[in-house]
């Protein structure tokens, strides 16, 4: 998606200032405590602790907060209790907006992101509004100056399952379904293949280009919900050229 693929994405969260990176590191914990919490702290049968200590590796979370977190899961520490929702909406020219949310208050949730959304041209919408332009897919980043061989890597993750590799500027990116990611992380981790992301995600069956001032806003939107502390993911059909 251009400007706006997972790789840009990416790169601007490593970029990010100290604030924000805090905020990051606050919403890898609070997803590590609650997968614990449904499934146990062996990540070997629990899928989503496991997409969750990949994320904090990627996201170089130091390992005395993973260790916290996975404490809190287990209840051997205080910790409050969260609901998980699913927030859907549109953005600036149309775009599709989709939000998880992990809140300990769905009023203040609701609010919050109402505002957000109405402020930066947008709106929050009802459930199922935008649901169906996504598809809960595994993708996998691949840094071109970690594994340069297009042609051997497309064999390794075609053969674990994967559906697609894309080759980008500096990346490939690869998709499958969920059911394939042990599959094909298994495989690249047996070639010393390491990866910048690794994750289940979802991802839009198709995309809406925006320019200027929507592009501008739609960022901003984007911005915005990252930053708030009860949204733990945002997703979007959106795209713009590097240029925006």
């Amino acid at each position: 998606m251009s400007g706006h693929s997972k790789w840009a994405n990416i790169k601007r969260k490593k970029g990010a200032n100290d604030a924000i990176r805090g905020k990051i590191t606050t919403k890898i914990g609070r997803e590590i405590t609650i997968a614990v919490r449904m499934g146990g702290a062996d990540p070997t049968g629990n899928m989503r602790l496991k997409l969750a200590l990949s994320k904090a590796k990627s996201n170089n979370i130091p390992k005395d907060n993973i260790k916290r977190a996975i404490e809190k899961g287990l209840g051997n520490t205080e910790s409050g209790t969260y609901e998980e929702l699913m927030y859907e909406g549109y953005g600036p020219g149309g775009t599709a907006v989709m939000l998880d949310i992990l809140t300990d208050n769905r009023n203040r949730t609701a609010a919050d992101v109402r505002h957000l959304f109405s402020k930066f041209g947008g709106n929050l919408g009802q459930d199922g509004c935008v649901a169906w332009m996504f598809k809960k897919k595994a993708v996998f980043i691949v840094e071109k100056e970690t594994f340069d061989d297009e042609d051997a890597l497309m064999e390794i993750v075609l053969d674990a399952g994967a559906e697609d590799m894309k080759a980008e500027d500096e990346v490939f990116e690869i998709t499958a379904e969920p059911d394939a990611f042990d599959d094909i992380e298994k495989a690249l981790g047996e070639k010393g293949i390491e990866t910048a992301s690794a994750e289940v995600t979802m991802v839009p069956d198709t995309t809406v280009h925006l320019a200027g001032k929507d592009a501008e806003k739609m960022q901003n939107l984007i911005d915005a919900l990252e930053e708030n502390d009860d949204v733990q993911n945002v997703y979007s059909n959106y795209e713009s050229d590097d240029e925006e």
